[in-house]
């Protein structure tokens, strides 16, 4: 690990021991609450994963499984504050990087892109993953509302896309040609749930199995 990766990693809570990220705000201690949101989201992020895909609403749920929606401008406000916390990152790594922010659908989304970014992605994307959660913790705190906020750095998340896309793709038509179950590799939730909707739209059935860090998707056939 590079010496700008590790300091990245030590704001991102990174623990030797057992390799896992924690969420620790470099500027301050987070309220407990806001770290049982994070789970309780990522809990319904996970049972979308399962599902393989999403109602198309636009509504994220609350734990009661009622629809809340964010308008345009709290998802905007959203992105601000957290280019504003990524930018405070970049300046304690002393990396550069421009900051772009969006709304895509549902969700606020925050993109830093420049040269030299590797750092800030890490291994399968282990440290981008630990950065997304740390930014939408720093949301909640300001807002009070959990935040389903994506983060990209260097064009990350849409490479992966494209490259998990045609990977759920060919797994299907693998299984539909063999008619047998196809396992396919450890994937983090955002990965899982691009196979699982190409291999929807291709006319078959996904699922989930295993514990992190090793769940994976299975790719089944029709029957």
């Amino acid at each position: 690990m590079s010496q700008q990766e590790d300091m990245v990693a030590q704001d991102a809570g990174h623990d030797e021991e057992t390799g896992s990220y924690v969420a620790v705000s470099p500027a301050a201690d987070l309220p407990a609450a806001a770290v049982e949101d994070a789970a309780a989201e990522d809990d319904d992020a996970e049972a979308l994963d399962d599902l393989g895909t999403d109602d198309g609403s636009g509504e994220a749920e609350d734990d009661g499984g009622q629809p809340r929606s964010s308008s345009v401008a709290d998802l905007e406000l959203e992105g601000e504050i957290a280019a504003d916390y990524i930018e405070g990152l970049l300046d304690v790594a002393d990396l550069d990087g421009d900051i772009d922010m969006d709304v895509e659908g549902d969700r606020a989304v925050v993109s830093v892109v420049g040269a030299t970014l590797d750092e800030l992605v890490g291994r399968r994307g282990e440290v981008l993953e630990a950065l997304q959660e740390l930014t939408r913790l720093a949301v909640h705190q300001q807002t009070g509302n959990r935040t389903r906020m994506m983060l990209d750095v260097g064009g990350y998340r849409q490479r992966r896309r494209t490259e998990l896309a045609e990977a759920g793709h060919d797994a299907a038509e693998e299984v539909r040609r063999t008619g047998q179950p196809k396992r396919l590799w450890p994937m983090n939730p955002f990965e899982r749930k691009v196979v699982h909707d190409a291999v929807a739209a291709a006319g078959l059935r996904s699922e989930s199995e295993g514990e992190e860090p090793e769940r994976r998707v299975v790719v089944l056939p029709v029957g």
